[in-house]
């Protein structure tokens, strides 16, 4: 099957100047620099002194960009800031044109890449909706056929005959966006701009962005929100320094992206031992690598204890928070009067098990604590470890809240305790 958008070494130049004097980084000029450039001219060299001289560099915003997207396919496009997503979107929406390769685009394009793209600011709501399906190449009947319902998704109805420059950026996204996605593209070009609109837009962009792509229609989505990717792609591209560095699933992608994000992994090890009871390692084994979890998914903590000699009791327990450091849930405390683990010198395998982790979408981390209870010593106390997401991965995103809520209950979960080594001599390391 022919592929509906197809590139070929595609890259983009541009080029840097560099003053070493400094001229051209003012960004406004005021009467007194005027007046001192202009006296500085009386007393100037006729050249420039040595190092003074502007240099041009090259910088290269993609590189060897190569990929291929068939009709009706979702494509997430994800990546730092300054990686090239931009660039990359404004030249399939024929805005920029490339320094190298081939684009082979078989369809119209409607693209939204920021607030206002396609307006004429001095036309109204009602001459813009005429005038960007002109573009689009269609005819006034078939505009007219679909009016109604750009205006009521938007919900501009009262200022429709109100010049565009007089909307607010929210208004002006819904319009842009309700134009777009009703003029019937074959491909549709959506970046990180859905971002203004409140909750209640956002929701009705995924929902129609699932129903563009279901009736055949191609869809490129730009996004930093991972849970919206995760709900609306299958697949998704990683850009980086404008090249491709991942092309695969979207939860493939989205793990791998985040694990470079410095948050650290699912996992915890500590350096060392030490005379006193010690938590050893934290593992969080989420559903998919790189510590991301799919929503309702069981759910698997493994912590590791050192127990360098006896003790009288000991009772181990964590917490799951997000990252506002708000408690979501506290699991069961596990005494070693239920299942042995400090009656003998060794390290020990604490698993917990949640059948169906409630957690909502999210980042989360876990706190950890051994103790001797009652009201005993404070063996080891661990912050902030293993980071990892909660993901929708192919679910409608709109079926869940967007916010992060305190949990009200204790989770479900079963322990098992297993010795992994053999009792060792008190001081052991």
């Amino acid at each position: 099957m022919e592929p509906i958008i197809r590139i070929e070494n595609l890259g983009k130049r541009y080029r840097i100047r560099h003053n070493p004097s400094g001229q051209n980084r003012r960004t406004y000029v005021a009467l007194r620099d005027v007046l001192a450039e202009r006296a500085m001219k009386v007393f100037r060299q006729k050249s420039p002194p040595d190092g003074e001289i502007s240099t041009l560099e090259d910088f290269w915003a993609l590189r060897d960009v190569s990929f291929e997207v068939q009709a009706g396919e979702v494509l997430g496009i994800i990546g730092r800031n300054g990686a090239g997503k931009s660039t990359l979107l404004k030249i399939l929406s024929r805005i920029t044109e490339p320094t190298e390769g081939r684009v082979t685009l078989s369809g119209r394009v409607a693209s939204l890449l920021e607030v206002g793209t396609g307006f004429h600011p001095e036309l109204t709501g009602r001459e813009n909706i005429y005038l960007n399906g002109s573009i689009l190449g269609m005819g006034r009947t078939e505009i007219r056929s679909k009016f109604d319902e750009i205006v009521s998704f938007a919900n501009v109805e009262r200022f429709l005959d109100t010049p565009v420059k007089r909307f607010s950026s929210g208004m002006q996204t819904r319009l842009g966006f309700a134009v777009a996605a009703h003029l019937h593209p074959e491909i549709l070009i959506v970046d990180e701009v859905l971002a203004v609109g409140d909750h209640e837009f956002q929701k009705r962009c995924l929902g129609k962005m699932h129903e563009v792509s279901k009736s055949g229609r191609t869809v490129l989505f730009v996004s930093h929100n991972m849970n919206t990717l995760g709900s609306l792609t299958t697949r998704c591209l990683q850009l980086r320094n404008g090249t491709i560095v991942r092309d695969g699933s979207t939860a493939e992608v989205v793990a791998g992206y985040l694990t470079e994000g410095g948050l650290g992994g699912p996992l915890y090890e500590s350096p060392e031992r030490g005379d006193l009871p010690k938590i050893l390692r934290i593992e969080v084994c989420t559903s998919h690598p790189g510590g991301i979890h799919s929503l309702f998914a069981p759910l698997t903590v493994v912590i590791d204890l050192w127990i360098p000699h006896p003790v009288r009791s000991a009772c181990l327990s964590f917490a799951i928070q997000d990252l506002t450091r708000l408690t979501c849930t506290t699991n069961p405390w596990l005494f070693d009067t239920e299942q042995a683990y400090a009656r003998q010198s060794g390290v020990y395998t604490l698993t917990c098990h949640m059948p169906k982790c409630r957690l909502f979408i999210g980042h989360y981390s876990i706190d950890a604590n051994l103790v001797e209870p009652p009201g005993g010593v404070k063996f080891d106390q661990i912050k902030a470890a293993c980071n990892f997401q909660v993901e929708c991965m192919g679910k409608q995103r709109t079926e869940y809240s967007y916010e992060i809520g305190e949990a009200s209950y204790i989770e479900d979960c079963s322990w098992t305790v297993n010795q992994t080594t053999p009792s060792l001599a008190v001081g052991a390391s």
